[in-house]
């Protein structure tokens, strides 16, 4: 009854940070929605999205099914010291839709095209899982990408330099991206390919810059069983160069403009992977100032992380998410002005692609 009380009375919020959802709002009785029982079932979704201590549960809930033995929650497998994704096998035709845009692209467009699949934590962690357990072989998947790109188009494979620091800490335990020491092993390993010098390790200051993070797979889980993430940003020891970034929401709109690369406010909320570039955009647009040519990039989220040690590198970084793209890309930009081009994805994002197909656009 207490419990009954505290929810009725308790104010009511419309999305949970923590899952990534939104919540149940309070049906409205009428006669129609009673005597259907519409209004009985969303007020048992409404009551069991808003009671009080609800994620507390969740979490215990979780726990408790773990303890007997249950690996997988959505999606997500629950391991001794981390959460992976299940990556099965894609639909084929899909992925050959988007072999064959990024190979049209490269033929229309007269710059040096790169593409660079990443691995995600999955590959590397899978081991712990029980046989039985469907998952995608990455390394034969990329080979499969890289072997149907066209003349002209230079894979990067960052496979085996992932492979031999999987011990470090290169991908997050609660998130499906990648740390930022992650993202700088295959920046370094890409330097010859993309024709830049890449620093050490050593060269970078380190700041830890939250050691809260909760990512995207303990939404789908809500398992406390998994220690908390740490986001670190990665400074040149003589401080960053200044740069501006420009985030385009939407076309024919003005961009909205930050002065570094670093979006400090996302460390507040629970998405914090957003303070690399913010949330996803259509297009962003890094110009920093240093001596080097302009990159296009084509990507998923994992390229905000990688873009940090891009900025010493290039003169401006212009990335771009199909996702979020109806219209053709050359009606945005003009890719002569660039002096090459970047495919970044991870695995299973590149596997589940339904967008690169926009590529094509006329």
């Amino acid at each position: 009854m207490i419990f009954a009380l505290i929810t009725v009375f308790s104010p009511k919020e419309t999305f949970s940070e923590l899952e990534n959802k939104s919540l149940e709002r309070e049906p409205k009785l009428s006669a129609k929605s009673w005597f259907d029982r519409s209004y009985t079932d969303k007020l048992e979704k409404y009551i069991a999205d808003h009671f009080s201590g609800r994620v507390g549960w969740l979490e215990l809930k979780s726990g408790i099914e773990t303890s007997v033995g249950k690996k997988e929650i959505n999606g997500i497998y629950i391991l001794k010291d981390r959460l992976i994704e299940k990556v099965v096998e894609p639909d084929y035709s899909d992925v050959d839709k988007s072999i064959n845009a990024i190979n049209t692209f490269g033929s229309e467009n007269d710059i040096p095209v790169c593409v660079m699949l990443v691995p995600t934590s999955a590959e590397f962690y899978k081991d712990e899982l029980a046989d039985f357990y469907p998952e995608l072989d990455q390394r034969k998947f990329i080979d499969y990408v890289y072997s149907g790109l066209g003349e002209g188009i230079s894979a990067i494979d960052v496979y085996d330099v992932l492979s031999s620091h999987k011990n470090d800490y290169i991908f997050y335990r609660t998130d499906h991206h990648w740390t930022s020491l992650g993202a700088y092993y295959a920046y370094a390993e890409a330097g010859e390919q993309m024709g830049y010098t890449p620093h050490e390790l050593s060269f970078y200051d380190v700041e830890h810059a939250s050691d809260s993070f909760k990512g995207t797979f303990y939404s789908k889980t809500l398992s406390a069983s998994v220690k908390d993430d740490t986001m670190d940003f990665y400074h040149s020891p003589d401080g960053d160069a200044p740069v501006t970034v420009e985030v385009t929401q939407e076309f024919g709109s003005e961009p909205e403009v930050n002065d570094s690369i670093y979006f400090r406010d996302y460390l507040e909320v629970k998405d914090k992977y957003a303070s690399f570039l913010g949330t996803n955009a259509p297009i962003v647009t890094i110009k920093t100032g240093s001596e080097g040519g302009k990159l296009l990039i084509i990507k998923d989220s994992y390229a905000h992380c990688y873009s940090q040690f891009l900025t010493e590198d290039y003169s401006e970084i212009t990335l771009i998410d199909m996702r979020y793209i109806q219209i053709s890309y050359k009606k945005i930009i003009d890719v002569s002005e660039y002096d090459e081009a970047l495919f970044l994805y991870n695995v299973s994002s590149f596997a589940g692609d339904t967008d690169l197909k926009k590529l094509l656009y006329s």
